[in-house]
C-alpha cells in the first residue's frame, strides 16, 4: 500500500519537476526588435500578475511561468494583436486574478462595492455615536 502511495505521489510530482527543466520560451528574456512593440508589450506585462509569485508582475518575476507568459505576450504583440485582446485571452485562460486591473463582473462587483458600503456604515455609526451625544449635551 505504501509503495502504491509513493508511486502515485511520484507520478503527480513528475510534471512539476519537468516544468523547471524546460528551456525558457523564445521571448522570455529577449526583447522585441521593434521598440514601439516592445514598449506596448512591457506596459501590458507590468499589469499582469505572476501566478506563481503572486506579488510581482510578469515583467519583474523570474519564475519560469512568468517567462512563458512574457513570451506569449511578446509573440502576440509582434503578430499585431491588441494588448487588451491579449489581456482578455490571459484572463480567460488563467482567471481574473492574473490582471492587476480586474473587471467588474457579476462575480466581482461585491469586491468593488464592499469598501463603499463599509465607509457608509462607519459614517452612520460615527454620526449616531457622536452626533447623538452633542444633541444631548446641547439640550441639557
Amino acid at each position: 500500500m505504501k509503495r502504491l502511495l509513493l508511486l502515485v505521489m511520484l507520478m503527480l510530482a513528475a510534471p512539476i519537476a519537468a516544468q523547471d527543466t524546460m528551456p525558457p520560451a523564445p521571448y522570455a528574456y529577449r526583447q522585441l526588435d521593434d521598440p514601439a512593440k516592445e514598449a506596448r508589450a512591457q506596459a501590458l506585462m507590468e499589469t499582469l500578475r505572476c501566478l506563481r509569485c503572486q506579488s510581482q508582475s510578469i515583467a519583474d518575476s523570474d519564475a519560469p511561468m512568468a517567462g512563458d507568459m512574457r513570451s506569449q505576450v511578446r509573440e502576440r504583440i509582434a503578430a499585431g494583436e491588441d494588448p487588451e485582446a491579449i489581456r482578455a485571452w490571459l484572463v480567460e485562460r488563467y482567471g481574473d486574478y492574473v490582471s492587476y486591473a480586474p473587471r467588474v463582473t457579476a462575480l466581482t462587483w461585491p469586491l468593488f462595492a464592499l469598501p463603499v458600503v463599509l465607509l457608509l456604515l462607519a459614517a452612520v455609526l460615527l454620526r449616531r455615536r457622536f452626533g447623538g451625544a452633542e444633541a444631548g449635551e446641547n439640550g441639557a
